[in-house]
């Protein structure tokens, strides 16, 4: 059997004269239940739609709860999941009006046979399959969006694992960039952008979408590691390095199928928890 391991992000991007002790604290402790929740054989793909589902419910990061409006006042939300063992993915994006993205994903990759839904057919996916709508969202939504002068702010949270069984999987949500444009999509919901598991890696995106979407940042990292024969963390370096060159920021979690853990930027700090294969837990936000 596989030793699991885990890594967690909230976000690219910190301010080095905030506290970020409530975040350190829910990602210290997110980090060892879903830990102990992979240790007792829960799937990596049921590891990291929860820990996301936690992670939008809290409110602390730029997902779910803690959501950014748009310019026109609306809060859109995108996500995606993708199981490495099989390659099936579900993504929605521009979805209004339902307390976890995350789970209306889920639903797309097992109750249709498509990848991604958008905008109000999402909605209606959503709706039908009986999942739980944001009753008042002037009164639900808080956003945790820092003050942000670049034109494209980050915000985002995810997850991927890697379970006893030896599968991996990994988890994107977001509530996009603060005044974005209605309508925008950014990488999260896109595979192989924002979001990416196969058999040899589970990889998930933060940062400026549009640079991470032209670099296909997620799949680049399998590639680097199929084609090139690139260990895991430089096959994110590399990666990384292709998003920075055409002028983006921000940042990537991963496994692999070894049990290799990395998180890397090139942003002013990342919100992360890993955890390692003998248990330990590093948090850290710079």
């Amino acid at each position: 059997m596989t030793t699991p391991v885990l890594v967690l992000h909230g976000g690219a991007g910190v301010l080095a004269d905030r506290s970020y002790e409530r975040e350190i604290a829910h990602l210290t402790d997110l980090a060892n239940r879903t830990r102990a929740a992979l240790m007792a054989g829960q799937s990596a793909l049921d590891a990291v739609v929860e820990a996301v589902v936690d992670l939008e419910a809290s409110g602390l990061y730029v997902a779910g709860k803690g959501s950014a409006p748009n310019a026109a006042g609306r809060y859109e939300l995108d996500a995606a999941v993708m199981d490495g063992s099989t390659r099936n993915a579900g993504a929605v994006s521009a979805l209004t009006g339902f307390l976890s993205p995350i789970r209306a994903a889920r639903a797309v990759m097992e109750k249709t046979p498509h990848v991604l839904l958008a905008g109000k057919g999402a909605e209606a996916f959503a709706e039908k399959a009986g999942l739980a709508q944001v009753e008042d969202p002037d009164s639900y939504y808080n956003s945790a969006a820092d003050p942000d002068p670049r034109p494209i702010p980050t915000g985002t949270v995810g997850a991927v694992a890697l379970d006893l069984q030896g599968r991996l999987a990994a988890a994107t949500s977001t509530g996009g960039t603060l005044n974005k444009v209605w309508g925008r999509v950014g990488d999260t919901p896109i595979i192989g952008s924002g979001t990416w598991a196969d058999e040899r890696v589970a990889v998930s995106c933060t940062g400026q979408g549009e640079f991470f979407m032209r670099a296909n940042a997620a799949a680049d990292v399998s590639a680097r590691v199929k084609y090139a024969g690139r260990p895991l963390a430089e096959a994110v370096e590399g990666a990384l390095s292709d998003v920075a060159r055409l002028g983006g920021e921000g940042g990537l979690i991963a496994v692999d199928a070894s049990g290799a853990v990395t998180a890397q930027f090139n942003s002013p700090g990342m919100k992360r928890a890993i955890v390692h294969s003998d248990g330990r837990i590093d948090v850290r936000m710079s």
